[in-house]
């Protein structure tokens, strides 16, 4: 019986643009064994995977893409990793704050009861973010402990027996000093829940010995704002190829899908009336061309005035509508594109 020498996983799962969950597929679980490889067999799977998606959805994704080769097959970068960093000194007054705190909040570890909950949470906070999964009541993601391995473990806070916020980590790898401390995930309902979890994972670096520590959240969300209120770093990496990257797999369908989006993001009335003809114009490809840096716009990765400096957007009297319909992530109208490491395939 002939052995499998190379094969690959696709995934089926609704991606945000913004407002809109699209249906959509990804690749993943991408292997050669190594004495079949350079042969050409993954190119022959990629080819025919592409062409089924073709059949099943109009986009489609690649989580941790190998460099110069998903290009090949329509595919391209359209996602800036990006983390905070919190220096501890910075953040000592929470622990103060955190002591003197007489309110009915406070912080425990959590239960899988908790994590409907969390969900919930999850969802109302980065609901319009694009990249983002919607998560099922049912979702777990965390990956469990053994031995030699942490596994996930997370933190909840709670106000008046109410979930608030929660943060995620790695437990502590056995008989091992932590050398960093990375949170992959924490989401608040406000702004005192926030600083809540900042004040438990800043003395847990106390304990430590660390003077940093990692959050894995968008600049843009309240744990980010608060973060840039108490003082951190933003870090963000801009991959030439590989990384997170998506490809328009049926131009009409997918714009027409996302033209209720769009529409949204016209903020400025006098736009209004001009919507419906600058679309065919979109949908026909005659203000973006290439779906390379149509992705990029509608993801929120480049701007216009992105596409303009790379020749990808040509100026028309269409201009100030292709302005509002692609601000860019992090804008008034389009939140900080984010795929969070949980939702990761």
């Amino acid at each position: 019986m002939a052995e499998p020498v190379s094969d690959l996983e696709i995934l089926s799962f609704q991606q945000r643009f913004g407002s809109v969950a699209v249906s959509a597929e990804g690749i993943g679980g991408v292997e050669t064994l190594p004495a079949f490889r350079n042969r050409g067999y993954m190119r022959k799977l990629l080819t025919k995977a592409s062409a089924g998606m073709a059949e099943r959805v109009d986009v489609g994704f690649v989580s941790e893409g190998i460099t110069h080769l998903y290009e090949k097959f329509g595919f391209v970068s359209c996602l800036n990793e990006a983390h905070l960093v919190l220096k501890v000194r910075q953040l000592e007054p929470l622990l103060v704050k955190r002591s003197a705190d007489s309110t009915n909040r406070h912080v425990r570890p959590y239960t899988l009861d908790d994590l409907p909950k969390m969900v919930t949470l999850y969802n109302g906070a980065h609901a319009q973010r694009p990249w983002t999964h919607i998560r099922h009541p049912s979702w777990n993601r965390l990956q469990p402990q053994a031995i030699w391995n942490p596994g996930s473990t997370a933190i909840i806070v709670e106000e008046n027996e109410h979930l608030a916020g929660y943060a995620i980590f790695k437990g502590t790898s056995f008989g091992q000093p932590a050398s960093s401390f990375t949170v992959d995930e924490l989401t608040a309902k406000d702004a005192n829940s926030a600083q809540r979890l900042l004040a438990e994972l800043t003395a847990h670096c106390w304990d430590l010995r660390l003077s940093e520590f990692t959050v894995r959240e968008p600049i843009d969300s309240l744990v980010g704002w608060e973060a840039r209120r108490l003082g951190c770093e933003y870090r963000q990496v801009f991959p030439a190829t590989g990384e997170m990257m998506g490809a328009i797999l049926n131009r009409s369908r997918l714009l027409q899908t996302l033209e209720p989006e769009l529409r949204r993001r016209v903020t400025y009335e006098r736009l209004f009336d001009e919507h419906e003809m600058a679309f065919t114009a979109l949908q026909a490809g005659e203000l973006v061309p290439d779906n390379h840096a149509l992705v990029r716009l509608l993801l929120g990765f480049w701007s216009a005035a992105d596409a303009q400096l790379a020749g990808a957007l040509s100026p028309s009297p269409h201009t100030p509508i292709c302005t509002a319909w692609f601000p860019g992530g992090g804008s008034e109208s389009l939140q900080t594109p984010y795929a969070h490491k949980l939702d990761r395939y």
